[in-house]
């Protein structure tokens, strides 16, 4: 019942600012987004790269932006062995962790075009194509990962991820990055007031940015490549993400108290180029779309378990001070973030009516 009144505050808020009643000024999901990316976004459906075999072998390669100890990696590594086993090496993929072949913005940008073939990035990434692949990110949606990924297997989710097929990406899987939480330097996150006013790194997210910027925050995206580095140079007083993130990528050693504010779901689509998928023939496109199901049940139970396993890792072996503060008033400082993107109706209604029946 909780969440279905917060869908319905939300659907209320946003028919009032589609009749102007609100005073806020509407921001798009593009954020960031500049006249000269939306002229990107239509040459690359005029500029694709279309990928060759040679001997006899399709070579796909598959970039993220975190380093091999993720989870995303080690269900990749397995997605990897998977398909070059079942296709008896017909298809090679090529694995480019930390950046190699760009950010999250350029992989997806990549993808479209066919220059890369494949990535794992936060669905809110994808946001600036398609406006509902952000939805699962609404602040505090859900409480556990079960919840999470019962609606990340819904044909609510289904839906929006076939609207991404008009920018020549397909999904194939969702994998999970976990519930983002805030890390900062010496002073805790016990309340919204100790955001208040703090530089805070956050990836190029919408919903994430007007998260933090409603909890008095001053959100800043970077590339999560040079997040180590800008925090060790005090570039930014905090920085959110998931807890296996901060553990994987030795956050703790820039930044040493850890909020555990589970304040946004962090869903990966596990995306490919429909460039590249239709190279493929339909038995090895079968046998993509199983190992693509299989890397995500793995990597969804590893992130489940290194964060109930890494909080005290963090803590005692890190020398981390964690904190689990109150959510009351986080929830209620953020109830409004889904005004500034005004979902359609029939989705809010649709989500509303999921949230009851399945999760409640």
């Amino acid at each position: 019942m909780r969440k279905s009144i917060i869908m319905k505050a939300v659907l209320c808020v946003c028919v009032l600012l589609l009749c102007g009643c609100v005073g806020v000024t509407h921001t798009s999901i593009q954020t960031d987004k500049t006249i000269d990316d939306d002229k990107d976004k239509n040459t690359h459906k005029d500029n694709k790269k279309v990928p060759k075999r040679e001997n006899g072998s399709l070579h796909i390669s598959l970039g993220f932006s975190t380093n091999m100890q993720d989870p995303r990696a080690v269900a990749s590594t397995q997605f990897k062995q998977e398909v070059e086993e079942k296709t008896d090496g017909s298809i090679i993929v090529d694995i480019y962790p930390d950046s190699e072949l760009g950010s999250d913005a350029s992989l997806i940008s990549k993808v479209m075009t066919g220059h890369v073939d494949m990535t794992i990035s936060s669905a809110g990434n994808f946001s600036g194509y398609v406006k509902n692949e952000g939805v699962s990110a609404l602040p505090f949606l859900f409480e556990n990962f079960e919840q999470a990924w019962t609606f990340m297997d819904s044909s609510i989710i289904k839906d929006i991820d076939d609207e991404l097929l008009q920018f020549n990406i397909r999904v194939l899987s969702h994998f999970d990055n976990g519930f983002r939480c805030v890390t900062t330097m010496n002073n805790s996150i016990n309340n919204p007031e100790d955001l208040v006013g703090l530089k805070i790194r956050v990836p190029d997210n919408a919903i994430v940015k007007e998260t933090m910027s409603q909890l008095g925050a001053k959100p800043i995206t970077l590339a999560f490549s040079e997040l180590k580095q800008a925090l060790k140079d005090g570039v930014f007083d905090a920085q959110e993400n998931p807890i296996p993130v901060i553990y994987n990528n030795q956050i703790y050693e820039v930044q040493n108290c850890l909020s555990v504010t589970n304040h946004s779901y962090d869903a990966m689509p596990f995306v490919i180029s429909q460039t590249t998928w239709q190279m493929l023939t339909k038995e090895e496109q079968k046998i993509i779309s199983k190992a693509a199901e299989n890397a995500q049940k793995t990597d969804r139970e590893l992130v489940k378990k290194q964060t109930e396993e890494y909080v005290s890792k963090l803590q005692n072996e890190c020398g981390m001070t964690i904190v689990y503060p109150d959510l009351t008033e986080f929830k209620k400082k953020t109830q409004n973030v889904a005004r500034f993107f005004c979902y359609d109706e029939r989705l809010l209604e649709k989500i509303d009516g999921f949230l009851e029946n399945n999760i409640d």
